[in-house]
């Protein structure tokens, strides 16, 4: 089954794990509510400005992604509460979702793509 949107994502994952999908995507979708929503890489993905962060499922839960090898390195504070690899964030399903970390890394996201279009011109 081809998967075009992200509410046929959270559809086709097991039950449950959609609630915290759609907590993952209700948290990205307030701080960029103008943000456009697409499947990139097989996973729900924002863009503005190019790749902001994205979310998807794994083995024990469901992961959010950075979109930034170098987040972890910008945001130590922040990342040293977390489970992660590169830029990836996992969850296990009995986790209470971060919501005000996960809202800092969208922001920084956000700043990093306006400060990159603004040196290209």
């Amino acid at each position: 089954m081809k998967i075009n949107t992200i509410d046929e994502y959270i559809a086709a994952q097991p039950f449950e794990k959609k609630e915290m999908l759609k907590q993952l995507r209700d948290i990205i979708r307030s701080v960029v509510p103008k943000a456009s929503e697409a499947i990139s890489y097989m996973i729900p993905t924002y863009k503005q400005n190019g790749h902001l962060v994205g979310f998807g499922v794994n083995k024990k839960g469901c992961s959010f992604y950075c979109m930034n090898p170098k987040i972890a390195e910008q945001l130590p504070e922040e990342f040293k509460k977390l489970n992660w690899s590169a830029s990836t964030i996992h969850f296990t399903m009995d986790q209470k979702l971060p919501v005000t970390i996960i809202k800092k890394i969208i922001r920084y996201r956000v700043k990093e793509n306006q400060e990159r279009v603004l040196s290209k011109l």
